[in-house]
C-alpha cells in the first residue's frame, strides 16, 4: 500500500531572467533594427532621453570592460609563421579600439544625437523609387502629343512587362482601347514606335531579336561592325547562340577580325532592358565594426553611428528617489537600467568577438581570400571564453568594413580541409585558389575538374574531383567543354 511523503531534492536549474533575455535579444539585432527598438523604449519609457548634448570632447581610445586602458593593435602578417592561426598578444600591447566607451547613464555615443521622433537619421535614397512604367510615363509627359495619341501610348506602356517586352500583341491593345478611343492597328503600331525611342534602349520590343536592333540602332552610323551586328541580330542569333562562328562567318563573307567586332556590339546589348530600369528601395548595409591599417599593425573600432545614443532622465530618476510611492516609474527606472546594462554587453561582446576574428584571419587582411584561414564557431568561443549560442547570435547580420570589402562577421567562419602534414586549408580559400587557376587557363584547353584536383593536390591541398565540381558550381562557374565552347578564338 503506497502512503504519502515528503521528500527534500538539491538541484540546479538555470532560469533566464528578465534582463538576460532582454541582453540575449539586442545581441542579436542588427544595427537599424536595434536603433528601432530604442526609439520605441524612448516613446514609452519616461525615464529614458535621447543625449541632446553633441559630443565636445575628443573620441577616447580604450577597451571597453578592460582592466587596463592601453591601445592594443594586431601585428601585421609580414611572412607565414607557425603561430599564424593564432597569434600570440604581446605583452605589452593590446588590440585598439576607437570609441568613447559607456559613460554612466549614457548608452553609447554617437556622431550625432537622435530622439525617437527625428528622421534625420532616415536612410540615403529616395524612399519611393519610380517603377518602370513610372519613368515611361514620365518621358511621355514631356512630349507634345494629343490626347488621343496619349492615351494610345500609355496603353503600350501598361501592355509592358517588368522585363521590358511587350506582352499583348497589337490586336489586343487596340481592343482595349474600343470603343472609348477609336483606333486602328496602325495607329497602335505607330505609338509603339514613339514608345520604343524612350530611355531605356530597347524597350517595348516584342522579341529578343527586336531589342537588340534598337539598341544597335541608336549607335552612331560610323560604329566599326554596326550594320554587320544588325544583320546578325535580324537573321541569325541561333547561330550565335549555338557558337557556329566558322559557319556564320562563311555565309556573312567577313574577316574574323570584322565578325568579333560585330559580335561585341550584339554582346554589349541588354536582352532585359526592363532591368535596368525597374524599381526598388535600394538597400543598405551599415557596418558595426571598422577595420584599418595602422602603422603597427591592424585596428578595431566601434561604428559609432550603430550605437545608439540615450540616457536616464535623472530628473525623473532623483524626484522618485524622495517619494516612496510611483511603482510604476520606479518599474520604468528599472526597465531602463536594464536596457542601458543590455547596450553595454552587446557593445563588449561585439568588440570581443571582432577582436578575436582580426586576430584569426590577418592574413586574409593582409593577402586575400587564398589566405583565409579555417575558422569555426567553437574556436571563437573558446577564446573569448563564451557558449556558441552567444558567438552565433552576434556574428548574425553584423558586419565588418576592411580594406577589401564589407563582410558579415559569418564570412570569416568555414570548413576545413587537412592535408597529409596536418595543416588545414579553408574552403574559401580552395574556392578562391580554383577561381584563380581557372582564370589563368588556357582557353583553348580549360582544366577539367580531375585537372584542378591534381593541382590542388600537388600544392598540398587534397581534394577529389567531385569537391572540385562542386565548388564550381557553387562558384557558378561552367564546365570545362562548356568554357572551351565559349571561348573567344583568334582570328
Amino acid at each position: 500500500m503506497l502512503k504519502p511523503s515528503l521528500q527534500l531534492r538539491i538541484g540546479q536549474q538555470l532560469t533566464m531572467t528578465p534582463q538576460l533575455q532582454q541582453a540575449i535579444r539586442l545581441l542579436q539585432l542588427p544595427a537599424l533594427d536595434l536603433q528601432a527598438h530604442v526609439r520605441e523604449a524612448l516613446e514609452t519609457n519616461v525615464m529614458l532621453e535621447s543625449e541632446d548634448e553633441p559630443a565636445t570632447e575628443p573620441t577616447a581610445v580604450h577597451a571597453i570592460g578592460a582592466a587596463s586602458q592601453e591601445p592594443y593593435e594586431a601585428p601585421r602578417d609580414d611572412g607565414p609563421t607557425a603561430s599564424e592561426d593564432r597569434p600570440a598578444e604581446p605583452a605589452d600591447q593590446s588590440m585598439e579600439i576607437a570609441e568613447d566607451g559607456w559613460p554612466e547613464r549614457t548608452a553609447g555615443p554617437s556622431e550625432s544625437p537622435w530622439s525617437g521622433g527625428d528622421d534625420r537619421d532616415a536612410e540615403f535614397g529616395d524612399p519611393h523609387e519610380s517603377t518602370l512604367q513610372e519613368q515611361l510615363l514620365e518621358q511621355l509627359d514631356l512630349m507634345r502629343l494629343d490626347p488621343r495619341d496619349r492615351a494610345i501610348a500609355r496603353m503600350v506602356v501598361d501592355a509592358i512587362g517588368d522585363d521590358g517586352y511587350l506582352q499583348d500583341d497589337l490586336d489586343t491593345i487596340r481592343a482595349s482601347l474600343l470603343p472609348e478611343v477609336p483606333v486602328t492597328v496602325a495607329d497602335v503600331e505607330r505609338m509603339l514606335a514613339t514608345v520604343q525611342a524612350l530611355e531605356p534602349a530597347g524597350i517595348g520590343a516584342r522579341s529578343l531579336a527586336e531589342c537588340l536592333v534598337l539598341q544597335l540602332r541608336q549607335l552612331d552610323p560610323a560604329t566599326p561592325g554596326r550594320d554587320l551586328a544588325l544583320r546578325i541580330a535580324l537573321e541569325h542569333l541561333d547561330w550565335v547562340a549555338s557558337q557556329q562562328l566558322g559557319l556564320l562567318r562563311r555565309h556573312l563573307r567577313c574577316a574574323d577580325a570584322e565578325l568579333d567586332a560585330a559580335l561585341a556590339l550584339v554582346r554589349a546589348c541588354h536582352p532585359r532592358p526592363g532591368a535596368v530600369a525597374s524599381g526598388g528601395q535600394a538597400e543598405y548595409v551599415i557596418p558595426d565594426v571598422f577595420v584599418r591599417r595602422s602603422d603597427h599593425g591592424w585596428v578595431v573600432e566601434i561604428n559609432p553611428a550603430t550605437v545608439p545614443r540615450v540616457r536616464v532622465n535623472q530628473g525623473y530618476a532623483n524626484a522618485i528617489s524622495r517619494v516612496p510611492d510611483h511603482a510604476m516609474l520606479r518599474a520604468q527606472l528599472q526597465e531602463a537600467r536594464w536596457l542601458m546594462r543590455s547596450l553595454e554587453i552587446r557593445n563588449e561582446t561585439l568588440i570581443k568577438v571582432a577582436r578575436c576574428i582580426v586576430r584569426r584571419q590577418i592574413r586574409f587582411l593582409d593577402r586575400g581570400e587564398e589566405a583565409m584561414v579555417p575558422l569555426i564557431l567553437k574556436d571563437v568561443a573558446d577564446e573569448v571564453e563564451m557558449h556558441e549560442s552567444t558567438i552565433s547570435r552576434v556574428t548574425t547580420a553584423k558586419y565588418m568594413h576592411t580594406p577589401r570589402g564589407v563582410f558579415e562577421f559569418r564570412y570569416f567562419f568555414s570548413s576545413h580541409v587537412a592535408a597529409a602534414d596536418g595543416t588545414e586549408t579553408s574552403s574559401t580559400a580552395i574556392r578562391a585558389k580554383l577561381r584563380k587557376l581557372i582564370g589563368q587557363e588556357d582557353p583553348d584547353d580549360p582544366l577539367s575538374d580531375s585537372k584542378l584536383a591534381q593541382i590542388l593536390s600537388g600544392e598540398g591541398i587534397p581534394v577529389a574531383r567531385r569537391t572540385v565540381a562542386k565548388y564550381r558550381e557553387a562558384m557558378r562557374i561552367a564546365p570545362s567543354n562548356e568554357r572551351k565552347r565559349a571561348a573567344p578564338r583568334a582570328p
